[in-house]
């Protein structure tokens, strides 16, 4: 019955041209506008990390003064170097890492000239909490961290520019002047957000040389990112970025692996927080939070607020052209009613009519999906060419090659649904008279 009823469409198509060329253009306008915006907001809203996103935490506590506190108010976004460093001695996470953006120069010893390249200042978990995959060695271990040792982790990019692509480790790297050792090279890594610091570019490719951040500091090797300071930093040689300036620089993670680990975590950071207070470093009433990934990016507003205009602009649009495919549907079954007539005289029931002609909208669905997906493909394609870091991620991949197609065949069929109703309502004794 339904490659029946599929005949009858393909024979109405044939008689009714031009409606339905307006009614496959408007389908495929609408899906090919809003699969392009869906795909956009799907790649920069999406989870970075889904087979860690539930054991991962960003923790928050609120060392400013009070001047200018507001009650119920977000504590800061970071973290000073002396709360970090006392969170970090503490290890009550499975995993934890300090974590900096930086700048630095770098060259193969002997190689070319310098060039600057982003670097990362860390601590030894970082790799394992963010599952870092590598294509040569590993990253450093703890007791690297605290012999300030001059290693170094290098991106796959980095590695080819430098070494040929071919196992460095071993090798010597020139960062600043100053002589690294590689242990390892990663592989391709790309998580997008780059969730585990907001306050550098959120969509950019991850850093090119990992370096630990003792000794980052100790070499004094430029950061990158946003620093808030409350106080007089010039009575310390080592400035802001002293282990007792009053400034906040530095991200904090943590991994947890269960729910009775985050609530300790939580009344540890609660019970850290009412220490500091006595102590008279904290003045502010205790304010912690202890985000998870998805949290801390929603908290964060990632998803740029253009991207969601055009995602509400885009299916605005689709609605319009819905409206305009059940006019042109109408219009297409009422021609027929002469030949619905016929069909109800010869016994058809009102519920095959409806069905007919449900199939023949969702054919003309089917085929401005087609039209739709081709369009989709060339705003992606227009995506790709922006200057914005995420541009080069945007593709329409196996889901979104589906969803199109369901999406399509759902807004026909919803389309259809008032013009078969009003199409199986057609008296045949009417319409026989008529003849």
């Amino acid at each position: 019955m339904f490659r029946y009823y599929l005949s009858l469409a393909l024979r109405s198509f044939r008689r009714n041209k031009p409606l339905v060329g307006l009614m496959i253009l408007a389908i495929s306008l609408g899906i090919g506008g809003s699969m392009t915006a869906l795909t956009i907001f799907t790649v920069l809203s999406g989870d970075p990390i889904p087979q860690k996103s539930d054991r991962l935490f960003y923790p928050q506590l609120d060392p400013r003064p009070m001047n200018g506190y507001v009650p119920g108010g977000d504590p800061e976004d970071q973290m000073t170097r002396f709360d970090v460093e006392m969170l970090l001695r503490d290890r009550r996470g499975d995993r934890q890492a300090i974590m900096v953006g930086g700048s630095v120069s770098v060259e193969s010893k002997g190689g070319d000239r310098p060039f600057i390249v982003t670097a990362r200042y860390t601590t030894a978990d970082f790799f394992a909490m963010f599952n870092t995959p590598f294509r040569h060695g590993a990253g450093w271990a703890i007791d690297d961290d605290e012999g300030r040792a001059q290693v170094a982790v290098i991106s796959k990019t980095l590695n080819d520019k430098l070494f040929g692509g071919g196992n460095s480790v071993g090798k010597t790297l020139l960062v600043s002047d100053q002589s690294f050792r590689v242990l390892g090279v990663l592989d391709e890594w790309r998580p997008l957000p780059k969730f585990y610091d907001l306050t550098n570019d959120r969509f950019s490719e991850v850093e090119q040389v990992f370096i630990p951040f003792w000794t980052s500091q100790s070499l004094t090797l430029g950061i990158k990112g946003n620093m808030s300071c409350w106080g007089d930093v010039r009575s310390d040689p080592e400035g802001s970025r002293a282990v007792n300036a009053p400034c906040s620089w530095l991200q904090y993670w943590v991994e947890l692996d269960s729910l009775e680990k985050v609530e300790s975590y939580k009344q540890y950071l609660t019970s850290y927080s009412e220490q500091q207070h006595r102590a008279g470093r904290f003045e502010r009433p205790t304010n912690v939070r202890l985000n998870g990934v998805m949290e801390w990016l929603d908290r964060k507003g990632v998803v740029p607020s253009d991207v969601r205009l055009q995602l509400w602009v885009a299916f605005g649009f689709l609605l319009v052209c819905l409206l305009n495919t059940v006019g042109l549907l109408m219009a297409t079954f009422m021609r027929r009613s002469s030949e619905i007539g016929v069909r109800r005289a010869l016994g058809a029931s009102r519920g095959a009519i409806f069905t007919q002609f449900l199939i023949e909208a969702g054919a003309i669905g089917l085929i401005g999906g087609f039209a739709g997906l081709i369009l989709a493909q060339f705003g992606v394609w227009i995506v790709r060419q922006q200057a914005d870091s995420y541009a080069s991620e945007v593709h329409l991949g196996a889901s979104m090659l589906l969803t199109t197609f369901l999406l399509a065949i759902s807004v026909s069929v919803i389309a259809g649904l008032l013009p078969a109703w009003r199409a199986m309502q057609v008296s045949p004794s009417l319409q026989l008279k008529m003849q």
